[in-house]
């Protein structure tokens, strides 16, 4: 079952946007130091979406992600793990976008599968419910605003921004629109061992949790992001609009690397930091609620990787507002990780393997019950997203939301500072200024 569309051009949807979906500006939203100030779109009214009425979900970014993205849902439908439809697709690379379409035709009978160049052609459309922005990380701020303006909710990938600005303006953004959703793709947020620690912290069964580690480490031989095969049909001027693509960042000559492999560039990527260790660092932070990052210090190294821009070992010490310190670690160079512990001053919480086990201090251990407790397992990915197509319809809360994302990026934005700028950085969350010390 589809529901008709009507083919709205952009114009008509930027006129809307203006004229009806209310954009005002807001003080709050002004950037950490008293940067430019954002618009805050007012989205239009949401309803739920009744059963036997399929979900219709758009895909803006058609490259790697995005592609593995669109296969997982083909095998969500194909399985029935949810009522939804994949019926339109937007990039700025024709060859990847025709490709992905096809793959989208071809897996669902009956089912129209239309394609833009530019996403907001996308956006204009009434009959799409969410959006997935699968698009290069400079991208995924605007690209999310603008799919909020339009009245579609929103699963972006990780990490949320490239920066605090744009943080906290997607941050006001939701506020101001409490009707709407939008996911955060950091999927290790559906996992059940971290949902356990917050219940036990939360319940004072460590004491003050003081000190927490994780990492994120893999050794990559040939160059991190190297796996990305440089696609010979991709060409400027004929299958891609690479002016488009480079977006905010200002057109950059012609580099087949940077556009395949942008995360080993730091103009384009924070790197292992924003690829990598939000991932561990976003369901730390959830599972400890120890508010935002106060006083972040890192370093980055070349050891290995010599070729690639961005630092392949990353080592991170981020100082949070409620008594509380956090070392993450990243490479790319070695795979072993530390051990994913948090701890507290009569407990400590370990969460290496895929439960949550509870070991007390030495002068606790006649307290504190030591215990394991199993937790089931989950596809972390799909069931993140099926959590936010589930949403869409009930409107529902969903699992990864905006206030967590942007203290993640309060500490990856300022342990990228501290690696290419020097020194300790700090975060005021009150008047939203950040300063090297």
């Amino acid at each position: 079952m589809t529901r008709p569309h009507r083919n709205s051009t952009r114009r008509e949807f930027l006129t809307k946007s203006a004229a009806t979906a209310g954009v005002f500006s807001l003080g709050a939203c002004a950037g950490p130091g008293g940067g430019e100030k954002r618009d805050i779109p007012k989205a239009p009214d949401k309803s739920p979406i009744p059963e036997g009425t399929p979900v219709r979900i758009g895909l803006i970014g058609t490259g790697g992600m995005g592609g593995g993205h669109l296969g997982s849902m083909m095998s969500q439908i194909k399985n029935k793990d949810a009522h939804f439809e994949v019926v339109a697709l937007a990039d700025v690379n024709s060859a990847w976008l025709e490709d992905k379409a096809n793959t989208a035709r071809s897996n669902q009978s009956g089912v129209q599968v239309d394609t833009y160049a530019d996403y907001r052609d996308l956006l204009a459309r009434d009959d799409v419910d969410g959006v997935l922005i699968a698009a290069p990380e400079h991208w995924h701020a605007q690209m999310s605003m603008d799919a909020i303006a339009a009245g579609k909710d929103v699963y972006c990938e990780k990490p949320m921004t490239t920066s605090i600005e744009e943080a906290v303006w997607m941050m006001d953004t939701m506020e101001a629109n409490p009707h709407m959703r939008l996911q955060v793709g950091t999927q290790k947020m559906v996992l059940e061992k971290y949902k356990k620690a917050k219940e036990l912290i939360a319940a004072g069964e460590i004491g003050h949790p003081t000190l927490s580690q994780t990492s994120y480490c893999r050794n990559t031989p040939a160059g991190e992001w190297n796996y990305y095969k440089i696609d010979e049909r991709v060409k400027p001027g004929e299958t891609l609009d690479w002016e488009a693509w480079c977006g905010s960042r200002g057109v950059r000559d012609w580099d087949p690397k940077l556009y395949h492999r942008w995360r080993r560039y730091k103009d384009f990527s924070t790197g292992i930091i924003g690829d990598l260790l939000v991932h561990m660092m976003t369901p730390m932070m959830y599972a400890l609620d120890r508010g935002w990052p106060t006083r972040v210090a890192a370093i980055g190294g070349h050891f290995i990787d010599h070729d690639m821009e961005n630092h392949d070992q990353v080592f991170l010490n981020v100082g949070m507002e409620k008594d509380h310190t956090m070392i993450v670690a990243g490479s790319t160079i070695n795979a072993t990780g530390l051990p994913v512990i948090i701890r507290g001053n009569r407990a400590n919480i370990f969460l290496g393997s895929n439960n949550c086990e509870i070991r007390p201090e030495h002068p606790y251990a006649e307290d504190i019950e030591p215990r394991t407790i199993q937790c089931k397992e989950v596809r972390d990915q799909p069931t993140l997203r099926l959590d936010w197509i589930n949403c869409i319809r009930t409107r529902e809360q969903n699992i990864s939301q905006v206030d967590l994302a942007a203290k993640v990026m309060v500490a990856v934005d300022l342990s990228t500072k501290a690696m290419w700028e020097g020194g300790t950085w700090t975060y005021d969350p009150q008047t939203r200024e950040y300063a090297r010390e």
